[in-house]
C-alpha cells in the first residue's frame, strides 16, 4: 500500500529522470548562492578607480551588497506562493531568466548606482528559483528518498560558498571585474535549456493567498533602516538629522508591518510563531551569527587584499578553511546535539564566533597568516554547530504542517541578519576609519580630503595618483583601517555574545531523543 502511493503520485517517466533533474536545479541554486560568495572577493576591486573598477564608495559597495539581500529576503515568501500558484517550472524558468539578465546588465555596469540597481534586478530572479528548486525537488522523489535528495541539494549551497572565492579571485587575476558576474550568462543558458527538456511542471491545488502589502511593508522598512545606518557611516555622524529620520521612518514602517501582519488571514510572516520562546531565540540566534559572520566577510577582504597585498584569488583560497570546516562539522553536528543538547552545542558555538571576532581585534599587517587560516575554521567549526541545533529546534517549535513557513522564515532572518550586519558593521568601520585618517590628510587639496576619508581603497587610489608624494599616505591608510578594523571586530563579538546569552537563557537543554525527533533531524540537517 504505502510504495503504491508515491508511484501513482509520480509518473514513471519523471521518476527514472529524477536524479537528472536534480542536477539541473543544483545547477540554478549553484550560480544563485555562487553569485553571492563570487562577489566577496571582488569588492576590493569594484573599489578600485576606474579603468579598474568603479571607484565605488564603501556605502556604494554595502548597497550592492544589501540591494540583493534585501529584495531576496523580502520576496522569498511571495515568490514561493506564486511558484505555487502559477507552476513551479514556469516559475523557475522565469527567475533564472532574469537572474541572467540581471548578470549581464550588472558585468557592464557603468557607475556604482547602475551596478546595485541590477544587483537588485538579479535578486528578484533568485527570489524565485530558490524556493521553486526545493518545491519541484519535494515533487519528483519518492517520500524515502527525500532526504537524500534534499541534502545533496544542500551540498550544493555548501560547494557554492567553497568555491566562490576562488573562482571569482580566479576571474579578476585574468579578466575585467565585471567578470564575476558575466560568468553567469552561460551557465544560466545552458540550466534554462535543461530545464525546459528535463523538469516537470507542478503546482499546489491550494495555493496560499499573497500578500502584497506586507511585502511592500517589509522591505520598505527594511531599506530605510539599512539606508539610514549606512548613511550614518558614509557621514560618520548618527546624529545628522537626515540619518536620524531615516532610521525613524524604517523603525516605524516596520512596526507597521508587524501590526500589519499580525491582523492579516494571510501573513507573509504569521506573528504569533514569536510568542513560542524556544522559536524566537533560535531565529535570533540565526540572525545574529550571520549579522556578525557577514559583517567579518566585509572587512576581511579589505584587510587581505588592501593592507597585506594578497591577490583576489589568493584572497579566495584564503577563505577556504571556513567553508570547509562547516562542510565538515555541519553533517556530524546532529551527534554533538544527541550527546550535550541543543542549547550547550549552540551557545558554545556562539562563544567560539565570539572568540574568533575578538582575536581580529589582535592582527595588524605582519600577523601570520596561518593565524587567519586557523581562525576561519575555527569559525566555520562554530557556525557549523550553530545552524543546525537552531534549524533542528525552530522545526520541532511549530507543528508539522508548518515545516514550509518555518524553513522559509530562517532563510529570510538569515538574509536579514546578514544585511543588518553589513550595514551596522560596514558603518562602524566607516566611522572608524575616516576617524582615524582625517588628520593624515592636510596635505591633500580640500576636494580630495573628503572622498580620500571614504575608505581604506579611497584613500590608496589617491595617493597612487599623486605618485612620490602619494606614498606618506600608505602606512596611515593601514594604520587607521586596522584601528577601524579592531574596533569592528569587537563590535561583532558583544553581537555574539549577546547570541550567546539569548541560547543559553531560551533554547531546550539535552533531551532523550526517540525514534521520531532522531528521524527529524536527520531531515533537518541534510534541509540545511
Amino acid at each position: 500500500m504505502t510504495s503504491s502511493v508515491p508511484a501513482s503520485r509520480i509518473p514513471e517517466a519523471v521518476h527514472r529522470r529524477r536524479w537528472a533533474i536534480l542536477g539541473v536545479l543544483m545547477l540554478s541554486l549553484l550560480i544563485v548562492v555562487l553569485d553571492n560568495s563570487i562577489l566577496n572577493v571582488a569588492i576590493k576591486t569594484i573599489s578600485t578607480p576606474a579603468p579598474t573598477g568603479l571607484g565605488a564608495t564603501q556605502s556604494q559597495i554595502e548597497w550592492a551588497i544589501n540591494a540583493y539581500t534585501l529584495v531576496f529576503a523580502g520576496l522569498l515568501f511571495t515568490a514561493g506562493l506564486i511558484g505555487d500558484r502559477l507552476g513551479r517550472k514556469k516559475v523557475l524558468l522565469g527567475g533564472i531568466a532574469l537572474f541572467g539578465i540581471g548578470s549581464a546588465l550588472a558585468a557592464e555596469s557603468g557607475s556604482p548606482g547602475q551596478l546595485i540597481a541590477y544587483r537588485a534586478l538579479m535578486a528578484l530572479g533568485a527570489a524565485f528559483v530558490m524556493p521553486a528548486t526545493l518545491a519541484v525537488l519535494m515533487n519528483v522523489f519518492e517520500r524515502d528518498e527525500q532526504p537524500k535528495a534534499i541534502g545533496i541539494w544542500a551540498g550544493g549551497v555548501g560547494l557554492a560558498i567553497a568555491i566562490g572565492p576562488i573562482t571569482g579571485g580566479a576571474l579578476l587575476d585574468h579578466f575585467w571585474w565585471g567578470s564575476v558576474f558575466f560568468i553567469n550568462v552561460p551557465i544560466v543558458i545552458v540550466a534554462l535549456g535543461l530545464m525546459l527538456w528535463l523538469v516537470p511542471d507542478s503546482r499546489d491545488p491550494n495555493p496560499g493567498r499573497l500578500d502584497p502589502i506586507g511585502v511592500v511593508l517589509s522591505v520598505v522598512g527594511l531599506v530605510l533602516l539599512v539606508y539610514g545606518i549606512i548613511k550614518g557611516g558614509q557621514l560618520a555622524d548618527f546624529t545628522d538629522p537626515t540619518v536620524l529620520a531615516t532610521i525613524a521612518a524604517g523603525v516605524v514602517v516596520l512596526a507597521a508591518f508587524v501590526l500589519f501582519e499580525k491582523r492579516s488571514d494571510h501573513p507573509s510572516l504569521d506573528v504569533s510563531y514569536f510568542k513560542n520562546k524556544v522559536f524566537s531565540a533560535a531565529m535570533a540566534a540565526i540572525a545574529l551569527v550571520f549579522f556578525a559572520l557577514m559583517g567579518v566577510t566585509f572587512f576581511s577582504v579589505f584587510y587581505t587584499q588592501s593592507v597585506r597585498g594578497y591577490s583576489p584569488l589568493k584572497s579566495g583560497v584564503l577563505m577556504l578553511p571556513l567553508a570547509a570546516a562547516q562542510m565538515i562539522f555541519a553533517p556530524r553536528a546532529r551527534l554533538v546535539v544527541q550527546r550535550f543538547g541543543n542549547k550547550a552545542t549552540t551557545t558554545v558555538g556562539l562563544v567560539v564566533i565570539a572568540g574568533t571576532l575578538a582575536t581580529f581585534a589582535t592582527f595588524d599587517a605582519d600577523t601570520p597568516i596561518w593565524l587567519l587560516e586557523v581562525i576561519f575554521f575555527l569559525m566555520g567549526a562554530g557556525m557549523a554547530h550553530i545552524m543546525t541545533p537552531t534549524s533542528v529546534v525552530i522545526m520541532q517549535a511549530l507543528p508539522r504542517e508548518k515545516a514550509g513557513s518555518a524553513s522559509a522564515l530562517s532563510n529570510t532572518f538569515r538574509q536579514v541578519g546578514g544585511a543588518l550586519g553589513i550595514a551596522v558593521l560596514g558603518s562602524v568601520l566607516a566611522t572608524a576609519y575616516r576617524n582615524g585618517i582625517e588628520d593624515k590628510l592636510g596635505p591633500l587639496p580640500p576636494a580630495l580630503r573628503d572622498k580620500a576619508g571614504d575608505s581604506i581603497e579611497a584613500t590608496l587610489g589617491i595617493a597612487q595618483k599623486l605618485g612620490p608624494q602619494g606614498k606618506l599616505l600608505v602606512g596611515p591608510a593601514d594604520d587607521a583601517f586596522l584601528h577601524a578594523m579592531h574596533v569592528t571586530a569587537l563590535w561583532g563579538t558583544g553581537v555574539a555574545l549577546i547570541g550567546a546569552l539569548v541560547t543559553a537563557l531560551f533554547l531546550p537543554g539535552r533531551q532523550k531523543p526517540d525514534e521520531q525527533q532522531n528521524e527529524e533531524t536527520e531531515l533537518v540537517a541534510a534541509m540545511d
